[in-house]
């Protein structure tokens, strides 16, 4: 990842809230499950590791969270750490949902074509009574 693209991330990730915390219990497999399906789901989460109860390092979690679930470190600032994997499954609806717009949007048209045409047809019978 370049750095202009890790840029871009920190900068997405700014407005994000922590998903989970990391406290006394240190990284479970819980957790690990619960932040690979939130990668899934959203590509970018952010993470807060409690800095007086954690038995381990913020650096130290967020290496080793990035190497169970299979992410990148973007960013570990403090006591919150940023990770980002790329989700198939994420660009995929994101796909399917902009081919539904665009056929919801080509339907809109047809019909307001065709009232137009409807409307056409009525107005042109009306004139045609008239003479």
């Amino acid at each position: 990842m370049t750095g202009k693209e890790r840029a871009a991330w920190r900068a997405k990730a700014n407005h994000l809230e922590p998903l989970f915390q990391i406290g006394k219990g240190g990284i479970n497999d819980a957790l690990l499950k619960q932040t690979d399906d939130a990668l899934r789901a959203r590509e970018l989460i952010k993470l807060k590791v409690l800095l007086e109860s954690s038995p381990i390092s913020v650096r130290q979690a967020a290496d080793e969270i990035a190497a169970a679930t299979g992410a990148e470190v973007i960013q570990v600032i403090g006591g919150v750490i940023v990770l980002y994997r790329e989700s198939p499954e994420l660009k995929e609806k994101a796909a399917q949902k902009e081919k539904n717009k665009k056929l919801a949007a080509k339907k809109q048209r047809e019909k307001l074509q065709n009232a137009r045409k409807d409307n056409l047809r009525l107005t042109v019978k009306r004139a045609g009574r008239g003479k």
